[in-house]
């Protein structure tokens, strides 16, 4: 009897585990209560009716008559054990599908992604790529600074290697975490770019990440965090900041607001190398100050010019340019010539080659295809009457540095005769227009596809005042260009970091919404190079980022971390220096890199291959084994 109500309470906890795990397999129907044919007992076992057979291991195949449903349910493999009535794993199938109205059948799978194929998406993923990158900033965190510590790095094959060297330490890492590479290439990249700077990059992208991780948690949508990180980066407005620093003392202090912009938006559209003489001024009298004007492009006044350019078209859409330096007029003879002809048909054969030699020219001008025509020396009446006949545009007396300002941006090169204007030597542009400036007519070249360059039209009153004009913008220009250009220094020591902070959390408080908070997050994050700094020297950072917020505050922009006193000093004064150029690649690339991680939101991992592994002797003979992988 024992043994009997033994079997009978594990059947009946059997039963009751089954009908547990059978519920987890939901079909969103109602809870219908299933009458068992054989014993005619009720069993209320969730969303499914099962016929529990105790006698066999598996069963194909087999029906339940459910009261709530009256319809079969039909199972396929559906494995039993008799021992403990527990169920394996097991597809089902409903007979007739419309047994139920508003019941959901899940489709049937569509398979894309190989056996073993891992995948994770959503937020839980997108936190486990921000731990990752926190991960490898702990690498390298300690070895920031002159007080930081080195790392000693073993390789597979036994090597070992000492350095301090964020890049070298990330290169002999075996980093498999794909968002962990990516702090590992921009490491790389700052290396090879700029050759320091690569643990700040790191320790920014990590601190980056480590600031919105509670606002990802929360579920802001990454977007929004990395337009807000795009924006804090943009270094426009700091630029336009040194611009009316410069114009602080001049006569234009109080359009300071609208010659800064003019002057960062100059500085901007030109190449790479930032030249200088790419950048035009002009001075048109009349109008307020606030009537000046940035053109893109090449711009100069309209040169004197002979009868006949009203008709000359005014606008052309991809025009040639011909650049000469070639005279295009009949000239009067010299004082005291002389020319002994012995009848008039001589002197007659002496002007009509002269005008011969004039149409040849112009003949060989407009047969090169060009539509605007630019010399160096005057164009005559005969010629401007017989360019506007054909439809040409032209323009004599043109100074050297504008037509060489308009070879560099438009291509081509100035000729000094007319007998190959081919395709390689004539100009382009997108847009010639010639534009009303003022009491002034000015020809515009927009467009320009060989150099990127510019023009300022100044206007104002008095020309004095409009020449003092110009050399306040010639002092903002050049503030912004050195602030740009990678000759510039600024203090290293943390003191670039907790300037540029400060200012962020001030531009913050100026923004409404969620990015007031993202831009502060963003600030707070700079903090980590000045911090990590002081833990690397066991200094008391708190104290120390304190007495640099309040000296920031009053306008000490150069101060950082004193290593040496264990204070704060100006870095600057005491010659601690850094290339603009490594802080602004750093923090360019630490957003980028930290926007990438943001805007992941599913990352697909691919099974290893099972090749099978070379014998063990397949690596002894002439470099033919398999390399090893550090």
């Amino acid at each position: 009897m024992k043994l009997v109500a033994v079997f009978a309470l594990l059947c009946l906890l059997g039963v009751i585990t089954w009908a547990e795990e059978l519920q987890d397999y939901d079909l969103s129907l109602k809870t219908p209560h299933c009458r068992h044919p054989e014993y005619q007992e009720w069993y209320s076992v969730g969303n499914m009716c099962v016929k529990l057979i105790d006698q066999a291991l598996n069963f194909n195949e087999a029906e339940s008559h459910c009261a709530g449903i009256g319809k079969n349910i039909h199972l396929v493999s559906l494995h039993c054990a008799k021992d403990n009535f527990s169920i394996g794993r097991f597809a089902r199938e409903i007979k007739d599908s419309d047994f139920w109205v508003g019941a959901q059948i899940r489709p049937t799978p569509v398979i894309l992604l190989k056996e073993g194929t891992d995948t994770s998406q959503g937020v839980p993923q997108l936190v486990s790529n921000i731990n990752a990158c926190q991960v490898i900033a702990e690498a390298v965190r300690t070895t920031l600074g002159p007080r930081g510590m080195d790392k000693l790095m073993v390789d597979g094959r036994g090597k070992a290697t000492i350095s301090n060297d964020g890049a070298t330490i990330l290169k002999l890492l075996d980093v498999v975490h794909p968002a962990a590479k990516t702090l590992v290439d921009i490491a790389k990249s700052q290396d090879a770019e700029v050759g320091d700077g690569t643990t700040s990059v790191t320790l920014l992208a990590a601190e980056f990440l480590k600031q919105v991780k509670s606002y990802v948690e929360e579920g802001l949508h990454p977007q929004i965090i990395i337009r807000a990180f795009r924006k804090a980066t943009q270094l426009r407005s700091l630029l336009e900041k040194c611009a009316a620093t410069a114009l602080n003392s001049k006569l234009i202090a109080g359009q300071k607001g609208f010659f800064s912009r003019m002057v960062v938006d100059a500085v901007m559209m030109l190449d790479e190398l930032l030249p200088l003489k790419m950048i035009g001024v002009k001075k048109v009298q009349g109008g307020a100050l606030e009537d000046s004007q940035l053109v893109t492009g090449v711009a100069f006044k309209k040169t004197f010019s002979y009868a006949g350019f009203e008709m000359q078209p005014k606008k052309y859409e991809n025009p040639k340019i011909a650049m000469l330096n070639v005279e295009l007029e009949l000239k009067a003879e010299k004082d005291n010539a002389e020319v002994r002809v012995k009848s008039v048909e001589d002197y007659q054969a002496i002007v009509d080659a002269e005008w011969s030699i004039l149409y040849d020219k112009l003949e060989k001008i407009y047969k090169s295809g060009a539509k605007v025509v630019l010399s160096k020396l005057p164009i005559g009446d005969v010629a401007t009457q017989y360019f506007a006949d054909r439809d040409l545009f032209c323009a004599g007396r043109v100074t050297e540095e504008d037509l060489k300002r308009t070879m560099m941006a438009c291509g081509g090169s100035i000729q000094t005769s007319v007998g190959s204007l081919t395709d390689d030597v004539l100009g382009q542009c997108a847009l010639f227009e010639e534009v009303q400036v003022g009491g002034e007519r000015y020809n515009f070249f927009k467009g320009c596809p060989k150099a990127k360059t510019c023009t300022i039209i100044l206007r104002g009153g008095a020309e004095q005042f409009m020449e003092e004009t110009e050399r306040s913008l010639h002092d903002a220009i050049m503030i912004v260009r050195r602030a740009i250009k990678n000759d510039s220094i600024v203090a290293g020591g943390g003191a670039i970091e907790m300037e540029l902070s400060k200012y962020l959390r001030d531009y913050s408080r100026t923004i409404p919404g969620k990015q007031q908070l993202l831009i502060g997050a963003y600030a707070k994050a700079l903090e980590v190079i000045p911090r990590q700094l002081c833990d690397n020297a066991g200094f008391d950072a708190t104290n120390i980022l304190n007495k640099l917020r309040a000296k920031h505050a009053q306008g000490g922009m150069w101060y950082g971390v004193d290593i040496n006193n264990e204070d704060i000093a100006d870095n600057f004064q005491a010659c601690v220096w850094e290339p603009s150029m490594v802080r602004i690649n750093a923090l360019t690339a630490a957003s980028e890199a930290a926007c990438l991680i943001l805007s992941v939101d599913e990352t697909i991992k691919n099974p290893r291959s099972s090749v099978d592994a070379p014998p063990a002797g397949a690596g002894r003979g002439r470099g033919r084994g398999k390399p090893h992988a550090f």
